[in-house]
C-alpha cells in the first residue's frame, strides 16, 4: 500500500510514530502550487477574465449605483410620466412616474443575490446528499437516491408556480429555497458516483483503519477531492438560477410586488418594448449581460481546473 496523500492521515501517522508532522506542510505547499497553476490557467483565458470583470462591475453597479441618484425604486415623480432618459431620470420613467434606473438596479440586486444563494444552497445540498449516499451505500444510498429520483420526475416549474403565490407577503428567501430544492438532483447523482469510486481509494481506507469518523472522512477527504466539480457546478447554477427566477417572475410566480427583479421589469416592459423601449431594454440587456458573463467565467474555471476538458472541446 502506498503512503496516504491526505494531509490529515499523514499527520496522524507521523504523530503515531513519534516523528515530526512534516507531511501537512508539504501538502500545503503542493496545494498552494496547484492553486497557482489553476490561477495561471484561468488568467490565460481572456474571455473568462472579461466575464469576471463584467460580473464585478455589475455588482458595483447594483449595490453602489443606487447611491448615485436620489430616487428610490418605490418613489414616484408625478411630473414625469413615461419620460425618456434624461438628466433627472437616467433610464427614463414608468407609466406611474417611477425611476427606471432605480428599479433596474434594484432588480439587478435581487437577481444577483437570488442566483448566488440558489447556487450555494443547491450545490451544497447536492454535495452532502451525493457524498453520503455514495460513501455509506446500502439503505442510506437507496433512500437518498429515491428522494432524488422523486424530485427529478416532479415538474419543478409547475410546482413552484403553484406554491409561490402562497408566499406573498413573506420573505423572498422562501422563493430561493424553492428554486434550490429543484436544482441539485443531477449533481447529487454525479457526486454519488465519484464518492463510490473514492471510498475505495487508499487514503480513505487508511482513514477507516485509523478510526477516523465517517462524517470526517466525507467532509475532510471526499468532498475536497471533488472541489473542482463543485466549483464549476456552482458557477453554472448561478446563471441557471437567474434564468429560472426571471422566468418565474415574468409570469408572476417569483418576486412579488412591491419588490422587483429583472423578470418583473421585463414583464412590465414587454408590452411597450417598441413604443417605450427604455422600459424593456435596460433590464433585458443587463439580464443577457449577467448570464453571459457568468457563463464565460464558468467555462474559464472548467478549463483551468480540468485542462483536458478544454483540449477535448478544441478538437
Amino acid at each position: 500500500m502506498s503512503i496516504p496523500t491526505d494531509p490529515t492521515i499523514a499527520a496522524a501517522s507521523q504523530e503515531g510514530s513519534g516523528g515530526p508532522a512534516a507531511a501537512p506542510i508539504g501538502e500545503d505547499v503542493e496545494a498552494l502550487g496547484r492553486g497557482r497553476l489553476v490561477l495561471r490557467r484561468f488568467l490565460r483565458r481572456k474571455t473568462a477574465i472579461a466575464g469576471l470583470v463584467v460580473i464585478v462591475l455589475l455588482f458595483l453597479l447594483a449595490f453602489v449605483g443606487p447611491f448615485l441618484t436620489h430616487w428610490s425604486y418605490t418613489s414616484k415623480d408625478f411630473n414625469a410620466f413615461l419620460q425618456g432618459p434624461s438628466t433627472s431620470h437616467w433610464f427614463g420613467t414608468t407609466q406611474i412616474g417611477q425611476d427606471v434606473y432605480a428599479q433596474t438596479l434594484r432588480g439587478l440586486q435581487k437577481s444577483l443575490v437570488i442566483g448566488l444563494l440558489v447556487a450555494v444552497f443547491s450545490t451544497g445540498l447536492a454535495a452532502v446528499v451525493g457524498a453520503f449516499a455514495g460513501y455509506y451505500g446500502g439503505l442510506v444510498d437507496r433512500v437518498l437516491m429515491w428522494i432524488v429520483d422523486l424530485l427529478l420526475v416532479l415538474p419543478s416549474f409547475l410546482v413552484i408556480a403553484i406554491l409561490s403565490p402562497n408566499f406573498r407577503g413573506h420573505t423572498w428567501l422562501l422563493f430561493v429555497l424553492l428554486l434550490a430544492l429543484f436544482s441539485w438532483q443531477i449533481t447529487a447523482r454525479v457526486v454519488r458516483g465519484l464518492a463510490l469510486s473514492l471510498r475505495e481509494r487508499e487514503f480513505v481506507q487508511a482513514a477507516r483503519f485509523m478510526g477516523v469518523p465517517s462524517r470526517t472522512i466525507i467532509f475532510r477527504h471526499l468532498l475536497p477531492s471533488m472541489s473542482s466539480l463543485l466549483i464549476i457546478d456552482a458557477t453554472i447554477n448561478v446563471g441557471a438560477a437567474i434564468i429560472g427566477e426571471t422566468s418565474l417572475s415574468y409570469f408572476g410566480f417569483g418576486v412579488q410586488p412591491p419588490d422587483v427583479s429583472l423578470g418583473t421589469l421585463i414583464a412590465d416592459g414587454t408590452r411597450s418594448a417598441l413604443t417605450f423601449p427604455w422600459l424593456f431594454l435596460f433590464s433585458g440587456g443587463l439580464l443577457i449581460l449577467t448570464v453571459l458573463a457568468v457563463s464565460v467565467v464558468g467555462d474559464g474555471l472548467r478549463d483551468a481546473l480540468d485542462p483536458n476538458a478544454g483540449a477535448v472541446r478544441a478538437r
